[in-house]
């Protein structure tokens, strides 16, 4: 528990409400009378989680309309989002499952841990408040926003929109380096306008980092992004 908390930043007063965190309906099952599985907390998690992150983007993006805020959201809080965040922490080494469960490697399935991320979201709420739980959540939201908020703009074909005014001009798009394990890899690109780098982009995918090569060249040419 001390290896967890040190990992989430933050020492619980009660702990019961961390173990009620980690445990999985399949290990409550198979020991009744002991603390109940983390379903309800995965239910006020959900809902913490919405109102820090709507908040944090409506705060961000004072000029986004409402469909693209929902879409924002939405794919900050999805399933593949949460369960990265979950892996980031090891959380499932820390899950009491049953065993057919572990048996099946179900610490490492995305739902589950996806399910205890936002338990984890309430747990801290309960002990904390609000704010504590919203530190813990931004720690992670903050970080990926950006890279999220890029996918919504396709930088690439306003920039390709500009250039193709000269026909004289070509842009080459060009993965300079990557960096970090298979499963979190990292690309860096170089955008070259005919021979002259005008942009570099480091990004969670090529496409990414592409798109953010293409922003920062679209912002020294003084084009409003």
């Amino acid at each position: 528990m001390n290896t967890l908390e040190q990992k989430i930043e933050y020492s619980f007063k009660n702990r019961d409400y961390l173990t009620e965190a980690l445990t999985h309906s399949s290990y409550a099952n198979e020991n009744p009378g002991g603390f109940p599985c983390n379903e309800r907390m995965e239910f006020l998690g959900d809902a913490v989680l919405s109102i820090i992150s709507a908040e944090y983007l409506y705060t961000k993006f004072p000029k986004m309309p409402e469909g693209r805020l929902t879409k924002l959201r939405s794919s900050l809080v999805c399933t593949q989002s949460l369960s990265a965040f979950a892996r980031e922490l090891e959380l499932g080494s820390y899950l009491k499952m049953g065993k057919g469960e572990t048996a099946s490697g179900g610490a490492d399935r995305p739902s589950v841990l996806e399910d205890a991320f936002e338990a984890l979201i309430a747990a801290i709420y309960l002990d904390g408040g609000m704010d504590e739980a919203k530190r813990f959540v931004l720690r992670f939201l903050s970080r990926e926003v950006e890279n999220q908020h890029t996918n919504f703009h396709d930088y690439k074909s306003l920039l390709q929109e500009i250039i193709q005014q000269n026909p004289d001009e070509m842009l080459t798009y060009t993965v300079v380096g990557t960096s970090g394990p298979d499963h979190d890899k990292r690309f860096d690109v170089e955008l070259k306008l005919n021979s002259n780098i005008i942009g570099k982009g480091h990004g969670t995918s090529k496409k990414n980092a592409e798109q953010l090569a293409a922003k920062q060249a679209l912002e020294l040419m003084g084009v409003d992004v």
